[in-house]
């Protein structure tokens, strides 16, 4: 029995611990899918500077290539990231994710490599896609 009147204990879950099962400070192990959405956000990232720094004439390029990954990060630290700055909708979590990978993709492709882009965003958006399906459940 509990020492609280009224509190009755949470169920075991069936998939093991969750996050509010654990103890304070400790998270679940990082799995392979963890890895490759990480390496997606930071391929997004590079390739974002690259184009910056690339297409754009001398004056600008220092610009847009500092400021377009800079703005990328700025979304993704504010809606995306695990510790996200504003708690939004998962659907709204979703469309910046998306948007920050589109972005990347569209900038290989304005680069003359269609080919990379279309790799990048199949595999990015899968990666999205099944990390974000486990975040819901």
């Amino acid at each position: 029995m509990s020492d609280t009147p009224g509190a009755m204990p949470a169920p075991p879950s069936k998939d093991g611990p969750q996050a509010a099962d654990q103890a304070p400070g400790t998270r679940p192990p990082l799995t392979a899918i963890d890895v490759v959405a990480f390496l997606c956000e930071l391929f997004a990232f590079a390739t974002l500077a690259l184009w910056g720094f690339t297409m754009w004439p001398f004056p600008w390029n220092i610009v847009a290539g500092i400021a377009a990954p800079v703005v990328a990060i700025l979304a993704w630290a504010l809606f995306v990231s695990p510790r996200a700055v504003l708690a939004v909708h998962p659907f709204v979590r979703a469309v910046v994710e998306l948007l920050v990978y589109a972005s990347a993709t569209i900038a290989w492709w304005s680069m003359g490599n269609a080919w990379i882009g279309l790799v990048f965003g199949v595999v990015a958006v899968t990666a999205g896609v099944i990390v974000g399906r486990r975040r819901l459940t």
